[in-house]
């Protein structure tokens, strides 16, 4: 897939997940059938012939039953994936909404391309445009947008019910205020690329923690540095706050708990959570749990409570010698009260996926910290999660032609 759609996370979908469920009822099929088969030939050997016809005739139900229920496994298979991610699914169908139909003209945007004949295929006889080509009356008669939430085409698009993001962050769509005017269905690609963003936070705090940017230094140099070699930190033991407990944040913790990490945690929804997090507060408990942080990882939606969060009051609430990790939003962070806790030596190091802004200027002091890993806004990037962007689109796609319930529904008020 070319770099430019990376962002979108599209990517053909992969027939694994299904062939394995295929084959898994198949194989629970024949052996049903085989064990109910055997069990009525022993019978039949000290029985009548009437008894024997019968317990064959109960095998081949028996089979018959479980091919069923592999066959209606199979055509759930697509969203099974993303129900175990966490992916919500509506308590009502969307045929129940007020205002909804069967769609005639669905735009999508540009950047889906390549995703364009599954989409055909999920919903034939739904005329599905991609944005640069539509005419302005295709615009006013779309009944829904797929990677497309822009204030013109808001404005113009007068039939338009649904939109469907292609991300996870909605903030640009949900601040549209035509959104919240005309009540429209936003879904978007929440929970889709927690465990490939879970497992980039990981790396970057293994990388900092183990100092593994002055070792890469050194190499480049051909310098053996064992004798004035940087102290290393284990995870172990260490605590890991999470600030937003949502799919992502999830994952981070889940993994960090694995590594012996004691976690703590954030949500805006309230002090539940999973078990391997050993404490969850609400967001106006993030300085009294920063005390606590060995390590920070930025998780959050951004929305107005969010913005600006990780400021100089936070870091300096922080334990000297902490690191920071962000994978969130840029703008939740305060750049320059960041760059002066790193300077100062509050923070060991940092770990940014994300900055404020984006792309980061060439003239920033990130760029030149030594204890500083700045990745493009990508840790969501990996094949597993763009085939489950793909999946997610395709299926809420034939799920709303189909009037069924969606998936990863927005709340507009909340902003995610």
């Amino acid at each position: 897939m070319p770099n430019s759609l990376s962002s979108c996370g599209v990517a053909h979908l992969r027939p694994s997940a299904a062939l394995a469920l295929v084959l898994g009822g198949l194989l629970a099929a024949c052996g049903a059938a085989a064990g109910a088969a055997d069990h009525a030939a022993a019978n039949a050997a000290g029985a009548t012939a009437a008894t024997a016809n019968t317990a064959a005739s109960n095998a081949a139900a028996t089979g018959a039953a479980t091919a069923s229920v592999a066959t209606a496994d199979t055509k759930t298979s697509p969203a099974a994936r993303l129900i175990e991610l966490g992916v919500p699914v509506s308590s009502k169908p969307v045929r129940e909404r007020p205002g909804w139909r069967p769609p005639h003209i669905v735009l999508v945007s540009e950047q889906l391309h390549e995703l364009l004949p599954q989409l055909k295929q999920a919903a034939p006889g739904v005329k599905l445009i991609e944005f640069p080509t539509a005419t302005a009356s295709d615009i006013a008669a779309a009944d829904a947008l797929i990677g497309i939430c822009s204030d013109e085409v808001l404005g113009q698009a007068k039939r338009l019910e649904w939109i469907q993001w292609a991300a996870a962050g909605v903030e640009r769509c949900v601040h549209q205020p035509l959104v919240r005017e005309r009540g429209l269905l936003v879904t978007n690609a929440q929970r889709v690329a927690g465990p490939s963003m879970a497992e980039h936070v990981l790396a970057m705090m293994l990388a900092l923690s183990r100092h593994l940017g002055d070792f890469l230094r050194a190499q480049q140099q051909a310098h053996w540095v064992k004798d004035e070699a940087p102290e290393l930190e284990d995870l172990e033991g260490r605590t890991l706050l999470v600030v937003g407990l949502g799919g992502i944040g999830t994952e981070v913790a889940r993994r960090a708990h694995a590594f012996g990490m004691r976690v703590i945690a954030t949500r805006a929804s309230g002090h539940s959570g999973p078990d391997f997090v050993s404490y969850v507060g609400t967001p106006d408990e993030l300085l009294k749990l920063a005390q606590q942080a060995d390590f920070v990882a930025n998780c959050a939606p951004l929305t107005k409570e969010t913005t600006g969060i990780f400021n100089r009051e936070f870091f300096a609430a922080l334990k000297p010698g902490a690191y920071f990790l962000s994978v969130g939003r840029g703008r939740s962070t305060v750049t320059a009260d960041l760059i002066a806790a790193l300077g100062s030596g509050r923070l060991a190091g940092a770990g940014l996926d994300v900055t404020d802004p984006e792309p980061l200027p060439a003239d920033s002091p990130l760029w030149r910290l030594p204890n500083v890993i700045i990745t493009p806004h990508i840790s969501g990037n990996s094949p597993a999660t763009e085939e489950q962007y793909a999946t997610l689109l395709t299926e809420n796609l034939r799920r709303y032609v189909a009037g069924e319930p969606m998936l990863a529904v927005v709340d507009v008020e909340r902003g995610y």
